[in-house]
């Protein structure tokens, strides 16, 4: 399984980052791997307008926004 959050290193790309370890550190995901992108071609090539987004295995799942602990959870199920 393949995280990326995408955005230019702010504190709200950081604490999304934060929240999306603690969620794989709680299911106990092993084959997670995340990265940061912080290329902005890159991220434009997602169709992200605002940053920070997450991506699952390609999927952009948010963007704009830090969603909870719970709600990646789910996601990553």
């Amino acid at each position: 399984m393949m995280i990326k959050i995408l955005g230019s290193g702010c504190p709200n790309c950081q604490r999304l980052e934060n929240q999306a370890r603690q969620a794989i550190g709680e299911l106990k995901k092993e084959d997670a791997q995340v990265e940061h992108v912080y290329d902005m071609d890159k991220i434009i090539a997602y169709g992200v307008m605002s940053t920070p987004a997450l991506v699952i295995d390609e999927v952009v799942k948010s963007s704009g926004r830090i969603p909870d602990v719970e709600e990646i959870k789910e996601w990553l199920q």
